[in-house]
């Protein structure tokens, strides 16, 4: 999931313009979006075009043509004309994202593992929309045994309550000025992506953060709903742990099947995924016994029934460890808008300003019981 679902936005123009045979205005381009010539409202200040176009960030990404005209797709995934929006050639709109994500992924460690998993849920047009409304249910009771199957049970039903989640935007601005886009266009030379890859790394650190639960940028609050990461959850399960020392491998297993065992007790049986902070690198890889040095600490981790992996998270801290439960009732991960880039001018046009921002919010999730099936270890 990593690998492709950050592209489908933000190379969805690269994907439009990169085609053989590109020749604006008159031909369709092969296997991209339809063109059409009318400019449709692409004209004025940004969010005139956003609001015409229902929030659809991608009308805020106008690109050159080959012609010398802008171009831009719209909120029907159309090539429509743009008139003299456009600042940046095509080449330089694939350079720029090619560069963002690149920065962006490795810090996205948890947020990409959940939803390689399958454990997201997608927004159409999250810029239109602040809060995601969900449901918890709780459980029925018990069924009974009988020989004559006469006797009248509860005839209870599941009770729901309406949750909110907020959709907050995480961002982050760069700019060129319009002297070094021409001295890029003038001379053939790149441009200098140094500050984009900076802000698509410090987008992507925020929403990896946000997802852990660490102190900055800590919860997020708004329309009577929060956002919580897995390890500030008000219904998180937590454990006291032992401090490895590399000698010490059985009692880290000790203290791991302990953590599994809470999570069993609230009706949570995995399968789980065991996130470490990067000071428990030095011993995973290590012989988990001198006695038997067949096998490393990580692999005796993974021979425990329902471990499917152990991965370090660059943001956990000190020696803590999180034990999750991965599936869709825990957690997942709400996608309203994958990381994308806009561009508006300012000071006349002397400056195009860019933001990158996306819309990927964690959702850990417990039923009425407040029971979830996470477990924060901490030494």
């Amino acid at each position: 999931m990593c690998g492709h679902a950050y592209f489908d936005a933000s190379r969805l123009i690269a994907l439009a313009i990169s085609q053989k045979g590109f020749d604006m205005p008159n031909g369709l381009i092969t296997n991209a979006p339809a063109l059409v010539g009318a400019a449709e409202n692409m004209q004025g200040a940004s969010i005139d075009r956003l609001l015409a176009s229902n929030m659809d960030p991608r009308v805020c990404r106008p690109w050159i043509g080959d012609d010398g005209r802008s171009y831009v797709i719209n909120a029907q995934g159309n090539v429509v004309t743009a008139n003299a929006l456009a600042t940046l050639r095509k080449d330089d709109w694939i350079q720029l994202d090619d560069a963002i994500i690149a920065a962006a992924k490795p810090r996205l460690k948890l947020v990409a593992d959940l939803r390689a998993r399958g454990l997201q849920y997608s927004i159409p047009n999250g810029m239109g929309k602040t809060v995601l409304q969900t449901e918890t249910m709780s459980d029925i009771s018990a069924a009974e045994l009988t020989m004559d199957g006469l006797n009248r049970t509860g005839g209870d039903r599941p009770a729901f309550e309406l949750t909110n989640l907020p959709l907050p935007i995480a961002h982050k601005d760069f700019s060129f000025s319009a002297r070094q886009l021409a001295a890029s266009r003038n001379g053939g030379s790149p441009l200098d992506t140094t500050t984009a890859e900076l802000a698509g790394r410090r987008v992507a650190e925020i929403i990896e953060q946000l997802t852990i639960g660490l102190t900055i940028p800590g919860t997020y609050t708004f329309g009577g709903g929060t956002v919580y990461g897995l390890t500030n959850f008000t219904g998180t399960l937590t454990r006291t742990i032992t401090t490895p020392t590399g000698a010490n491998g059985g009692t880290t297993i000790i203290d791991i099947t302990a953590m599994m065992t809470q999570s069993r007790a609230i009706y949570h049986n995995g399968p789980w995924m065991l996130y470490t902070s990067p000071n428990w690198a030095q011993f995973l890889d290590q012989d988990y016994s001198t006695a038997k040095g067949d096998n490393t600490l990580r692999q005796r981790i993974m021979a425990l029934e329902g471990i499917m992996g152990v991965t370090t998270l660059d943001y956990l801290e000190d020696y803590d460890v999180v034990l999750v439960q991965m599936t869709s009732d825990v957690i997942r991960m709400v996608v309203g808008m994958e990381l994308t880039t806009m561009q508006w001018e300012v000071e006349g046009g002397l400056q195009k300003q860019f933001k990158v921002m996306a819309i990927i919010v964690p959702q850990v999730r417990m039923d009425q019981n407040s029971r979830t099936g996470i477990v924060y270890g901490s030494v």
